[in-house]
Formats: C-alpha cells, sequence, structure tokens
C-alpha cells in the first residue's frame, strides 16, 4: 500500500528511525505493546513515555518552596508540542501524542499529591478536526485507550472526570465510554479531572448566551437579571466548584490562548513554559507554581 505524504509524515520519522516495531506499523493507530526498561535510544524512550500509571500513594509532602496556603484551587493547561517534540527526536509524530499521555499523567499525580482541586486540560479544540483525518483518527483512538486503560485506577485513586465540549461529533464508542467515566466517577473528590474536547471558548460563551436567552423568552428571568454571575453558571465549567482557573499554563513556548476558557480566564495568572508537552514534568510544574505564588492577585483593585 502506498502512503500518502499526509500518512507517511504521522506514522514515519524523518531521519533514521522510521524502522518501527511490528506492534506499530501492523495497527493503523499505532497501538503499541511498550518495553518495561528504560533506553537511550529516543524510540524506546518515546515508548516507555507512554507506560506510566497513577500512583494511589497517599500524598507527598509539598516540595520547597511551596506554600500550601498560596497553591492554586484550578490549575488549566495548553498541553502543546507533542508533535514539534517528536520531529525534533527524529520520531514519528504519533509518537509525539503517545509520550505525552506520560506527561499527562504525571501532572494528574502531581495535582493529587500536591492538593490541587482540580485539573483542566485542552485535549482537542474544535478546529482540530481540520487536521489530516489519520491523525485526528488517531487522537480519537489514543483517547478513548487511555481513559479505558485509566478509568479503574480514576476510581481508585478518587479522581472525577468530566467532559467539556460538543461530545456528540465524537466517536459513538468514545461518547459511550466518557457517559461512563463521567457517571462511575461523579463521587470521587480527590482532583476533578476536566477534559476539553472538541470545545471551542467562544461557543461556550455562545451557548451560554442562548441558554440565558431561551429562559429570558420562557418568562423564568427578566432581562435585568442577567449578569456575570448567570452567564457563569451557564458555562460548561459549571461542573466544577471552582469553575475559573487561578493558573494557566501552557507549554512549547507559545504565548496565546487559542479559544480556550475564554471567559474563564479573565483573572488567571499565565505561565508560558518552554518546554513541549513531552518534556514537562515536575521540575516545569514546580518552576510554574512557584511562579503563581510569587504573584500578588488584584484582580483590577490596587495593589496593597
Amino acid at each position: 500500500m502506498v502512503l500518502s505524504l499526509q500518512h507517511q509524515q504521522l506514522f514515519h520519522s524523518p531521519t533514521g528511525f522510521s524502522s518501527l516495531p511490528k506492534s506499530i506499523t501492523n495497527h493503523p493507530l499505532i497501538s503499541l505493546k511498550l518495553p518495561t526498561r528504560l533506553s537511550n535510544n529516543p524510540l524506546a524512550f518515546a515508548q516507555n513515555a507512554a507506560t506510566s500509571h497513577i500512583d494511589t500513594a497517599k500524598a507527598a509532602l509539598l516540595p520547597p518552596p511551596l506554600r500550601k496556603e498560596l497553591m492554586p484551587n484550578h490549575v488549566a493547561v495548553i498541553m502543546d508540542g507533542n508533535r514539534r517534540w517528536a520531529k525534533m527526536k527524529g520520531l514519528p509524530i504519533a509518537l509525539g501524542y503517545e509520550a505525552g499521555v506520560r506527561a499527562f499523567r504525571n501532572l494528574i499525580q502531581l495535582c493529587c499529591n500536591w492538593g490541587i482541586s482540580v485539573l483542566t486540560v485542552f485535549a482537542f479544540s474544535s478546529q482540530n478536526w481540520f487536521r489530516p483525518k489519520m491523525e485526528v483518527d488517531f487522537l480519537m483512538g489514543l483517547f478513548e485507550r487511555g481513559l479505558k486503560n485509566e478509568l479503574e485506577e480514576f476510581g481508585r485513586a478518587g479522581i472525577r472526570v468530566s467532559i467539556i465540549g460538543d461530545s456528540s461529533k465524537l466517536p459513538k464508542s468514545l461518547q459511550d465510554l466518557i457517559d461512563e467515566a463521567v457517571k462511575t466517577t461523579k463521587e470521587n473528590s480527590r482532583l476533578h479531572l476536566v477534559v476539553a474536547v472538541n470545545y471551542s471558548g467562544q461557543y461556550d460563551v455562545v451557548q451560554a448566551c442562548q441558554n440565558i436567552a431561551e429562559k429570558v423568552k420562557d418568562g423564568i428571568i427578566e432581562p435585568k437579571d442577567v449578569d456575570s454571575f448567570l452567564v457563569e453558571q451557564e458555562l460548561q465549567t459549571n461542573c466544577t466548584g471552582f469553575p475559573c482557573p487561578d493558573l494557566l499554563i501552557r507549554t512549547s513556548g507559545e504565548q496565546r490562548l487559542s479559544n480556550f476558557l475564554l471567559w474563564q480566564l479573565a483573572y488567571t495568572e499565565l505561565f508560558f513554559s518552554h518546554s513541549h508537552w513531552p518534556d514537562f514534568g515536575e521540575t516545569e510544574f514546580l518552576e510554574a507554581l512557584c511562579s503563581f505564588q510569587q504573584r500578588q492577585r488584584r484582580y483590577g483593585a490596587q495593589s496593597s
């Protein structure tokens, strides 16, 4: 079979690592059977990056110089740079996404250990549908496999899962799995994991306004009753007790919001990391939290 140029770019390395294991080449979604030992080979490193599991051990003490009373309740993350990370290492783009899975799992563990209440991640935007179909199909499969593999561990670790965005456009099997995850974890309280899939910050505000307009039309509320609190209640982040992030982290050096949580980020502290997402670990997260704790949040008021 002759692959298109797009397929070659997604699944094959531009350098010397194009000879992939059979477990990779024989499955269209690259369902990896990963080794357990680490290796200096970049391909093996990317494979091992997807093997980490959530540790359900007791929460660790905060590393210095973090202070418990200054920790954010809600951290949001734009996980950027998977493809650039893979290209820099001469790996298929798909392995960049696989490597990003480990960074995601590690971040969940750190949030659990360090007492963060809500973690919201931008997994797939409404604009990502314009990427090559094979890449989109791979991402959908990766999301479904990851959620299925971690669902039991989420339950043991006390992690609640919520999904924001228009899930109606996702594959039916993934929709069903999302419904199961939301239902089975809804009573968990250690960490609320909010995953934005097929999400648009602009549309989130639009649908909130539409819902409010319907209530005005039906006589449930008066136009004069519409305020920012009411809008916030209609946003998709109303699933959590802390709908507005305290800290937004974006990786890979990009400094823009990319249509993510536009209303909710009004007074959020922003931190831009130069690390690509697969390289974002404890050191980088600690740097972001230390930066957050050194800031004075005034919410538009005069500094004290």
